[in-house]
């Protein structure tokens, strides 16, 4: 079946959990932008992959970019653990707080959202094509 470069041709995007996570944590911890990417020619079923840049090239590529928050229900990107969340719950205890402690709370609060995140990716998203909003399903692979 012959692709198409009209991304209004997509009807599910096939992502993976992993890389829908990956990506949003990225994004809030890193300077660069993470997002899942499909790349024409299009079809009516995509994969989207994790992509990072510093640059957007959508108008040159004519990839269709969706953001990973727009992949995770709402109250799952509401509970990201932010580094500075664990630091002012490790100070209000005796207002002192060790660094080492902070990265290891961090770290292990940020592998517990992962976990439950990789759950919670939403059933559907609506991808702007040259200013029309189509809706397409979304699959998680593995």
């Amino acid at each position: 079946m012959a692709g198409d470069a009209d991304p209004s041709t997509i009807r599910s995007l096939a992502v993976s959990s992993a890389d829908v996570v990956n990506a949003f944590v990225y994004g809030r911890e890193n300077p660069g932008t993470a997002v899942l990417r499909a790349t024409p020619p299009f079809h009516g079923r995509m994969r989207a992959r994790i992509h990072v840049y510093q640059v957007d090239d959508t108008r040159l590529t004519g990839a269709i970019h969706v953001h990973p928050a727009d992949l995770l229900e709402s109250e799952v990107v509401d509970e990201y653990p932010a580094l500075e969340g664990v630091e002012d719950d490790l100070a209000a205890g005796d207002g002192e707080v060790d660094p080492e402690r902070v990265r290891e709370e961090h770290a292990r609060a940020l592998e517990e959202w992962q976990k439950r995140a990789r759950e919670r990716i939403v059933d559907d998203v609506v991808l702007e094509v040259d200013g029309a909003e189509v809706h397409v399903d979304v699959k998680t692979l593995g």
